[in-house]
Parts: C-alpha cells; sequence; structure tokens
C-alpha cells in the first residue's frame, strides 16, 4: 500500500494547530501536501521487496564472461543512502559501503544501491537498515560472505538532544565468512582507503 497522502496531509494541518500555528496563514497552507509528498518519498520502500534488485543474477561460470571471475570480494564503496529515524521521525544519510564473496551467482553493480535505497525509505533504525541489507544480499546471491557498513549522521543527535553536529554512527553487519574479524580486516581496510 502506497502513503495515503491525503490522510497525512490532515494529519499535518491537525499537528500545526497542535503547535499553536495557524495551518491556513500563507507560509503553511501548502505545508500538510508538501509534507505529504516529501513523506510519500521518505517512505516509498514500505511493503517493497527488498530482494527484488537482486533477481537477475549472472553465473559466474557459465555467464557471458567466465574469465572475469571474482577470486575475491566485490565491493561497492560511498554508496549515498537517507532514512528516516523511527523514534523521532527525523532523516539520517550516510555513506553505505558493501561487500560480498560470490558464490556462483553475480548481480549488476547498480542492484546494490537500489537494495539500500529500498529498506531505507522505510521508518529505521541504522542497526537494523544494515542487517536488512546484509541479510537480503546474503540469501538473494548465495554469497559466501557479506559485509556491510553504515557510516551516517543522524539528525536526532545533530539537532536537538546533545546537538552533536560533527557526531557519526558507524554500523557494521556481517555474514558468512566475514562474521570473522580477521576474514573482513581487509574490507574494513579497502573502505577506509582512497586511491
Amino acid at each position: 500500500m502506497a502513503v495515503d497522502r491525503e490522510r497525512v496531509a490532515v494529519l499535518v494541518r491537525e499537528l500545526l494547530e497542535a503547535i499553536g500555528e495557524d495551518p491556513d496563514r500563507p507560509g503553511l497552507r501548502q505545508t500538510p501536501t508538501r509534507v505529504a509528498d516529501s513523506w510519500a518519498e521518505f517512505f516509498a520502500g514500505v511493503k517493497q521487496d527488498a530482494a527484488a534488485p537482486l533477481q537477475h543474477t549472472i553465473s559466474v561460470s557459465r555467464g557471458p564472461a567466465p574469465d572475469t571471475l571474482p577470486s575475491g570480494a566485490v565491493m561497492l564503496r560511498d554508496i549515498a543512502f537517507r532514512s528516516m529515524c523511527e523514534h523521532h521521525l527525523l532523516p539520517f544519510r550516510g555513506r553505505a559501503h558493501v561487500a560480498y564473496l560470490p558464490g556462483e551467482e553475480v548481480v549488476g553493480l547498480g542492484a546494490l544501491p537500489r537494495v539500500i535505497d529500498i529498506l531505507a525509505a522505510r521508518p529505521q533504525v541504522q542497526e537494523r537498515l544494515g542487517e536488512q541489507i546484509a541479510d537480503v544480499i546474503a540469501t538473494s546471491l548465495d554469497a559466501r560472505g557479506v559485509l556491510v557498513v553504515l557510516d551516517a549522521v543522524h539528525e536526532c543527535v545533530t539537532m536537538r538532544g546533545g546537538r552533536q553536529l560533527d557526531a557519526s554512527t558507524v554500523t557494521i553487519a556481517a555474514r558468512g565468512v566475514y562474521g570473522d574479524p580477521v576474514a573482513r580486516a581487509e574490507l574494513v581496510a579497502l573502505i577506509g582507503a582512497r586511491a
């Protein structure tokens, strides 16, 4: 089910009234509709199948380029993402770094950001988001190992409470062989390395 924009707009109007504002004043007249439109985008991943982008795999041994069989991990760094914290309904945004050790199947690299986009477009917490990304990749690709590192800035930390403007949160989710810290050390080093 898609976001009910009309209902969100009604509720935003009520929220504006609840904080003592006049939702009919010129600067706020369109706010309920604007918020409804933005929330439809922010929460577009609710009820979507995050594994769908990984359905079209390529066999590494029988595919179009068997001579390009990867001998190690496939990594995509610096995937920009944004999500909405389910605790305060404030945004958090950052970079995802995803690596997987292929089994027999690989996937086009563009599929990995789509998985992240779907899972991030839900009310989330960063820890669960990383775990969900790792689970979807591990199960959909039958990967021998998956590593997901998320580095994000949360507005519930930067804009309220302690107001730590430079604080970021880093989480790691690992599956398979990358559950071993020694096995994932090389990948973690590659995330920080720049050519």
